[in-house]
């Protein structure tokens, strides 16, 4: 089997030891386009390499793999794994940096938890780690590069998903784990999946502010994988609620994409379609774009509000910042 040929190139896929960041580290590396390093950052080390020797097992001769620690929960493992990836970018040591996929992400359960800095964890995580890390890597990011943000179409009323629709508030609010009105009368499991979809409103609402400041040739997207039956994404809930998400619905694809979502794919078909949307040349001029699958559609009417968004921008920029300053703080008394 003849392997890809060219000059490597970096991708960073979070979360890639699971679910849709497996699927598209899987879909990378039996592409015959390449050769590709794909970097799979996880907070897990053991499960991680676990994931990477599976990968490396099937991958296509030529590309590359590897685990690297990554906790997005906490901002000083953002930041650490970002210097050391821009020293090892600025020495050769990794080929150039090509994608950054920001896929991993939580769903929470009945009880609100927080992050190492102190953030709800669904915004902490799914937003504002990711977003700590997209800027960190911004001066390695050259023409070509990509960033794709894994949304969810849960951010879009129209969508009518059964989870509930998202509660805007400012950021600083949703760093507290105050949603806005409309969660007012949520019993503790709604208020859980609320924030979710509300975390994954701003994924888009980020996607589309960093478009607008990215240099000429480097691009950023956001991705809706649609129902993934069988991820991890439930890890936080209560058991019971664990053991249907993992184990029972995924064997009940046909009667849930009747009665829930048409909407529902596998695995490998969402990791697919996200390692296109980072890879496919056809791809390279294209910006500020949501794709449902492989298909660019339009986000909800309320992600086009470009002012919410670059009010989130600017809060986000000063709630990482004074984190990553008591964070130092902490470490050096």
């Amino acid at each position: 089997m003849s392997g890809p040929s060219g000059k490597a190139r970096t991708i960073i896929i979070t979360g890639g030891s699971a679910g849709i960041g497996y699927g598209c580290a899987a879909a990378i590396l039996s592409s015959r386009d390449g050769p590709w390093h794909v970097v799979v950052a996880s907070r897990d080390a053991g499960r991680a390499q676990a994931a990477v020797d599976r990968l490396a097992g099937a991958a296509r001769t030529g590309h590359r793999i590897e685990a690297v620690p990554l906790d997005l929960g906490s901002l000083a493992s953002v930041r650490t794994f970002a210097a050391e990836l821009t020293d090892r970018l600025a020495s050769g040591g990794l080929p150039p940096l090509h994608g950054v996929v920001c896929n991993a992400g939580v769903q929470a359960g009945t009880t609100m938890t927080v992050t190492a800095d102190g953030f709800e964890s669904t915004f902490g995580v799914n937003h504002l780690g990711h977003f700590v890390l997209v800027n960190e890597l911004l001066p390695v990011l050259r023409p070509s590069s990509r960033v794709v943000v894994v949304a969810s179409d849960t951010h879009d009323p129209a969508m009518k998903t059964p989870v509930p629709d998202p509660a805007w508030n400012n950021a600083y609010a949703l760093a507290r784990g105050e949603l806005g009105p409309a969660a007012a009368s949520d019993k503790p499991f709604a208020s859980g999946q609320r924030r979710y979809s509300t975390s994954k409103l701003a994924n888009i609402y980020f996607t589309y502010a960093l478009a607008r400041r990215l240099p000429a040739g480097v691009t950023a997207n956001a991705y809706n994988p649609g129902l993934v039956l069988g991820t991890d994404l439930q890890r936080d809930a209560a058991a019971p609620v664990r053991f249907v998400s993992k184990q029972v619905l995924p064997r009940l694809r046909p009667l849930v994409r009747r009665i829930v979502s048409p909407n529902v794919r596998t695995v490998q078909e969402s990791g697919e379609a996200l390692a296109w949307l980072v890879t496919a040349p056809e791809l390279a001029g294209t910006t500020g774009r949501y794709f449902d699958g492989r298909q660019a559609i339009r986000s909800s009417h309320e992600s086009y509000d470009t002012a919410r968004a670059e009010a989130l921008w600017n809060d986000s920029v000063a709630l990482t910042a004074r984190a990553g300053s008591a964070t130092s703080q902490r470490s050096t008394t």
